[in-house]
């Protein structure tokens, strides 16, 4: 315990902070300012918690996010008054649709100050409106014990509130009067000398909070689905916090149930393939071909977590007309397409699926649509894999392909917005090498790629961004943090100068706008950016050198790896080939 008696405000915050420390709080988020100065010194100076000072709030909000993604565990966010809590917004959008925890303090003037133009004020009251789990404003400082017991137990409750019942933002509005900085008020600490502080913060706890598991009912399901040989699980976008189990019970169930997983390349469970599996990646490329996708309609659909990024596989799903199931923990609406959805409201990774080995039925059950997914997926992965292996032009088209098959195990990979994650859509291969893939696919946005991919690698196994020149460029900020920041990053740099997603629209025609407006090419020699933040670069030349980089990987620093490409010669191959891969002509013979 660490209190700071020195004024009304260290007090105050002193409390707060310790308050934090005892429910589990161990790393902070700073971004200068003035009013905040309370909030700065007291996180700064506690002992057990870490604090991180980065200069631009949109970019320290995202480097917490990338942090609260990794562990997630809240990380606190903080700044001072006016606009710099505006820049969080972004971050705390991601935030909310992809189930983040932070936990942000936005330092105010005090109410006196307010609505009469006082310098750096505006209303911060709901600041970020629906996106936070829970919002309120604390009370001004003060030494009364019934306001410090006040304050002690509004910080637990913003602490649950990140947690449960799912995780999200909370946001805690927190005013100061002057003195903001440090200076001694000889009277505060007599005022406060009858309190009890040893006994402040006994048997002090989080809310008991069990996550409920889905097994007590979950077999009248699966004696439903059982006797329904036609039916698939899509495996979609997952930040699960349990690996081994979601992989594990996801598998479990399909090879219970005898249905291909249609496995997300943003679902780590293409990264954890059994022996023994029935995974299907190659589902965008499978549905591109109408006689096969007509052959493939099932009776049943399994859903887990959000729809995958495929749009052929969205318009598919419009087509068709399955029984719906959803399993996912949240209250949310997870279907974009409005089926006739059933919710089951559980995580999968809290399922004790195996408890259901004793359920009597026949093995010899029609197995004959499995195998025409598994038949379909095998021909299109032997095509991927010899057109690839004979590419030997630098193209973007071929970097997923090659990096998840020689990245190191364990390596955790952030995968940026626009094609970067339609590519690992297309082309991330099936391994068993527990490759670790997180995201920004809460509102899709490029804004924040380089920071939150710094906030997962801080501190962490080195990592892995995979981004487009556009979201680099977008976020070049988070390059601030170069000198404080511990553990190692290396950026998969695909510079095809522009947007390259806008080249497979119907805008792409319209060479007058086209450029200017759509892809807009910036024409940066990133060599020079890379100088400017004493940032490594590399560039590469062919794709033994990018293997053997990548092989092993250091331990320290930051990397650029620039693949420099040809943005409408790749985006022409691309339209060429799904095409092709997508005939599978043995298949229909």
């Amino acid at each position: 315990m660490q209190l700071d008696f020195r004024n009304v405000n260290t007090l105050w915050c002193s409390i707060l902070v310790e308050t934090l420390a005892q429910l589990g709080l161990t790393t902070t988020v700073v971004c200068p300012g003035s009013r905040s100065t309370p909030l700065t010194v007291a996180f700064a100076n506690h002992p057990n918690i870490e604090t991180i000072p980065i200069l631009d709030e949109r970019s320290a909000a995202f480097f917490a996010l990338g942090m609260a993604k990794r562990s997630h565990l809240p990380v606190a966010l903080i700044c001072t008054s006016g606009t710099a809590g505006a820049n969080f917004y972004p971050a705390i959008i991601e935030a909310k649709e992809s189930k983040v925890p932070l936990l942000v303090l936005t330092a105010d003037r005090p109410p006196e100050l307010r609505n009469c133009h006082a310098g750096q004020t505006i209303d911060q009251v709901k600041l970020y409106g629906n996106y936070c789990n829970w919002y309120t404003e604390l009370s001004l400082p003060s030494t009364e014990i019934t306001m410090l017991r006040y304050l002690r137990q509004m910080i637990v409750t913003a602490w649950d509130h990140t947690l449960f019942p799912y995780k999200g933002v909370v946001h805690l509005n927190c005013p100061f009067r002057e003195p903001l900085a440090p200076i001694i008020q000889p009277e505060i600490e007599e005022q406060v000398s009858k309190i009890d502080f040893k006994n402040f913060w006994s048997n002090i706890e989080s809310g008991n909070h069990k996550l409920i598991g889905g097994d007590y009912f979950l077999s009248d399901y699966l004696g439903k689905w059982l006797y329904i040989p036609k039916g698939i699980i899509i495996a979609g976008v997952s930040d699960s916090e349990n690996w081994y189990p979601y992989c594990n019970n996801i598998n479990y169930m399909s090879q219970f149930l005898n249905y291909p997983i249609l496995a997300e390349a943003l679902s780590p469970i293409r990264n954890y393939r059994p022996r023994k599996n029935n995974i299907i990646n190659t589902y965008d490329l499978i549905l591109r071909n109408p006689e096969i996708a007509e052959t493939l309609v099932p009776d049943v659909i399994i859903q887990v977590g959000e729809l995958p990024t495929s749009k052929e596989l969205r318009t598919w799903l419009t087509q068709i007309n399955p029984q719906y199931w959803i399993i996912d923990e949240r209250p949310d609406s997870l279907d974009p397409i409005h089926h006739k959805t059933h919710y089951i409201r559980v995580s999968v990774e809290n399922m004790d699926l195996e408890c259901y080995d004793d359920f009597d039925y026949d093995a010899k059950r029609d197995l004959s649509y499995l195998k025409q997914w598994k038949a379909a997926n095998s021909q299109v992965n032997k095509e991927i894999n010899q057109t690839f292996s004979k590419m030997k032009e630098l193209s973007e088209t071929k970097v997923m392909w090659l990096v998840s098959k020689v990245l190191p195990e364990k390596t955790p990979v952030f995968i940026a917005n626009s094609m970067s994650v339609r590519y690992a859509e297309f082309f991330w291969m099936p391994n068993d090498r527990q490759i670790m893939p997180y995201f920004n696919r809460g509102a899709n946005g490029i804004d924040g790629t380089l920071s939150t991919a710094l906030g997962i690698a801080y501190k962490a196994k080195s990592s892995i961004l995979i981004t487009g020149d556009l979201a680099l460029l977008h976020d070049t900020n988070g390059f601030l943090i170069s000198q404080k920041f511990q553990g190692h990053l290396t950026i998969i740099l695909i510079n095809n100068n522009g947007g390259g997603i806008f080249e497979m629209l119907p805008i792409s025609q319209d060479k007058s706008l086209f450029e200017d407006y759509f892809a807009t090419p910036q024409n940066i020699d990133f060599t020079q950016l890379c100088q400017t933040y004493n940032i490594e670069h590399i560039l590469i030349k062919n794709w033994t050198q990018f293997k053997k980089i990548l092989n092993s990987l250091p331990t320290t620093g930051i990397r650029v790896l620039e693949l420099k490409t040809e943005r409408k010669k790749d985006t022409f191959w691309l339209k060429n080939n799904l095409d092709q891969l997508a005939k599978l002509n043995d298949f229909l013979d």
